[in-house]
């Protein structure tokens, strides 16, 4: 090697030096200026993110919504200040004021990494593990849309996945579902990254964990390697190489560092974790190290331009890819369009005149109907992707020739979550978040519990995904109270940002349906019947359109008017008006059919979306629910937030203690989930027993 060759190869590795640093740098600046946060993870991480983000990772930082780029995923989202300081050094609009102002309000730099909020975040990760099973979606929805739509000569869908996880999101339980899944479905494009650095909140990990991860996941199918010590780059390099050039199986790095690498006292220590390392071993750290400054928030010149590098590679590779895809639009413009339309979370022109007409369909589950409806939504949109966590035939949400998603037919429709429903949440809403499918994904009510973080996670993205709810009531019988649901319709409606859709029949399901998919700003549930219900004869006067159905409550039905009286209804006549969601429906039709032959005049609202009911005008609602008239309402689950509906005097025929097993008939009578007890409620408002 000359002179010149020694004296630049050393250069390199000074600015290296420096651009490493810097990441430790603005972390510990940050959190100590906050009073806040986690240092030592990003002082840890710092050399792998340098690697991988200056020579592995294809993106752009000008362009983060990029369809031709790498995913990135910080799964550890505690370590926030790791992925800010990639961020502004590498380019991205994050400016050194918004890592200055690191968990302030309103600054782009929040506590955990927020999509949506911080250019070039791809997910929202929170509670540990919710972000490599995100990965899983993002990896699964690569290969689904290559598979669909490169053409030989034209791989415009070619990209790879990247995670950083901790001990904490292995130690959850989603990440045994989601791995397990990637490695059975083969994702060879999907790397995680496992900061082994063995310290824990409460001190060593050997407390909580003996697990070797490498054999782990070596028996769930993946490609796994090891780095000795995290702070090699030419060994970091290697890892990363060799997770690239492994395309059948999923690779897991374990990566050996040290937390709060640099610190001269406080390396190694489980306090460095989750609190600022103080303003004096701050100092002591960039003297430690031989930062050229110990200025807070200092970036060395030169370590910023080498950074900033990554603007010009990320413009290069866009071209590339701009410049191929070009060459597939001139070879393949249906199929060019058809893509970008779907990557744009775009629906088909008049998708929806697809969904059947269910008015003279026969009386059955709702969960029937549904199905019906999914087949012709799943015609119309040859996007959709999904299935259930194993319960394809009782949620009725496979796909008729849609084929199994697997590894070995990565272009199948319907996915097999198996019995995980975490995962199955976390991993619809990394598919979302990739972009180009439009996910949805099935269980019983009564699990949903066991998804509900990926559920809330959803909502607070705004990610279209559709949830398929069945067996949603003690309407499932014998299966007995660990699988009805009582309190899951409550909970979840009290999740900001979720649509809730219960429908009473056939054609409240075909608009519910119709409404879940034309949702594309938030997640949407169906909710469900096992059983059977009536028909709703909606040719019968003063009966109200399933349409109703978009403004979240409708007049169902008004009270038959006196022979020979053509008037429209007063509300000022109405005695009473009961109020029901799904298969509770029948029960208030036949309470004011029963109720009429006393005399009483009663109105039937449906009300099978509170939050659609929610956003209309206080005009329209007051038109549906009188201010003035006595409200009743029925649902076969708790009362919690119906007195919303009915205000404080009204009544709410609910279930609020556990089910029991047996016929479903005879768990209704027992549970006063009755035509009965409707119209004693009824009867209760207008002050006597029984009416003439």
């Amino acid at each position: 090697m000359t002179v010149a060759s020694a004296r630049g190869e050393t250069l390199k590795r000074e600015v290296e030096k420096l651009a490493v640093d810097a990441i430790r740098v603005l972390s510990m600046d940050a959190v100590q200026a906050a009073n806040s946060g986690h240092p030592g993870t990003p002082m840890a991480l710092a050399p792998v993110g340098y690697v991988l983000w200056t020579r592995h990772l294809r993106h752009n930082p000008r362009d983060p919504g990029w369809p031709g780029r790498d995913r990135f995923v910080l799964s550890a989202g505690h370590a926030s200040m790791f992925l800010y300081s990639l961020l502004h050094l590498a380019g991205y609009d994050l400016s050194l004021d918004e890592i200055r102002n690191f968990r302030q309000w309103d600054s782009k730099t929040p506590g955990h990494p927020e999509h949506g909020h911080t250019a070039g975040v791809e997910t929202t990760t929170g509670p540990l593990g919710q972000g490599v099973a995100n990965t899983v979606g993002m990896a699964l929805a690569e290969r689904w849309l290559a598979t669909r739509w490169n053409r030989p000569g034209h791989r415009v869908v070619d990209h790879r996945t990247w995670a950083v996880c901790s001990d904490g999101d292995l130690m959850e339980g989603i990440s045994h579902e989601a791995a397990e899944i990637a490695g059975h479905q083969k994702l060879g494009k999907l790397t995680w990254i496992f900061d082994d650095n063995r310290i824990t909140i409460e001190g060593d990990t050997d407390l909580a964990t003996a697990t070797d991860q490498a054999r782990r996941f070596a028996g769930y199918g993946w490609h796994t390697l090891s780095v000795d010590d995290g702070a090699d780059l030419e060994a970091v390099d290697a890892a990363l190489s060799a997770a690239k050039a492994e395309t059948e199986r999923p690779s897991l790095i374990v990566l050996r560092t040290t937390i709060a690498e640099g610190s001269p006292n406080m390396a190694g220590l489980a306090s460095t974790h989750g609190a600022p390392l103080g303003a004096d071993e701050v100092e002591a750290t960039k003297r430690a190290i031989g930062y050229p400054s110990r200025e807070p928030f200092h970036v060395d010149p030169a370590a910023l331009e080498h950074w900033r590098r990554c603007v010009e590679r990320g413009a290069k590779r866009q071209g590339a890819w701009q410049r191929r895809f070009e060459a597939y639009r001139a070879a393949h413009p249906a199929a060019a369009t058809a893509l970008e339309a779907a990557l744009a979370g775009e629906l088909p022109e008049r998708w929806d005149d697809a969904l059947p007409d269910l008015s003279e369909a026969p009386a059955t589950a709702t969960r029937n109907h549904s199905g019906v409806v999914l087949q012709a939504a799943a015609r119309a949109l040859p996007n959709m992707v999904g299935g259930s966590a194993d319960l394809g035939g009782s949620n009725k949400t496979d796909i008729a020739g849609g084929g199994d998603l697997l590894a070995a037919n990565p272009g199948g429709r319907i996915v097999h979550f198996g019995v995980r429903e975490h995962a199955m949440g976390a991993i619809m809403n990394g598919m979302a978040l990739h972009g180009g499918v439009r996910p949805f994904g099935g269980t019983f009510l009564v699990f949903s519990d066991y998804m509900r973080p990926a559920i809330r996670l959803a909502a607070l993205m705004g990610l279209p995904v559709v949830y398929v709810f069945t067996h949603d009531s003690i309407g499932l019988g014998e299966d007995g109270p660990t699988h009805q649901p009582v309190e899951h319709l409550a909970a979840l409606r009290t999740i900001p940002g979720l649509l809730d859709l219960r429908p009473a029949d056939g054609p409240e399901t075909v608009e519910a349906w119709r409404a879940a998919l034309g949702n594309t700003s938030g997640p949407s549930f169906l909710s469900l019947t096992r059983q059977t219900v009536p028909v709703i004869d909606r040719t019968a006067p003063g009966t109200g359109s399933a349409i109703g159905l978009h403004r979240g409550g409708y007049v169902l039905r008004e009270p038959a008017a006196p022979r020979g009286d053509r008037r429209p209804p007063d509300p000022d006549a109405l005695d009473a008006v009961v109020l029901a969601s799904g298969s509770e429906v029948a029960l208030a039709l036949e309470a004011q059919s029963r109720l009429a032959a006393e005399g009483a005049r009663v109105r039937v609202a449906s009300l099978p979306s509170w939050r659609l009911f929610a956003a209309q005008s206080a005009e329209y609602r007051a038109s549906v629910l009188p201010p003035a008239v006595p409200r009743v309402s029925v649902e076969a689950g708790s009362a919690t937030g119906w007195h919303r509906w009915i205000g404080s005097e009204g009544t709410a025929v609910a279930i609020d203690r556990f089910g029991a097993s047996a016929p479903f008939q005879e768990v209704y009578r027992r549970y006063g989930i009755t035509t009965d007890a409707v119209c004693e409620a009824v009867r209760g408002h207008l002050g006597r027993c029984q009416l003439d």
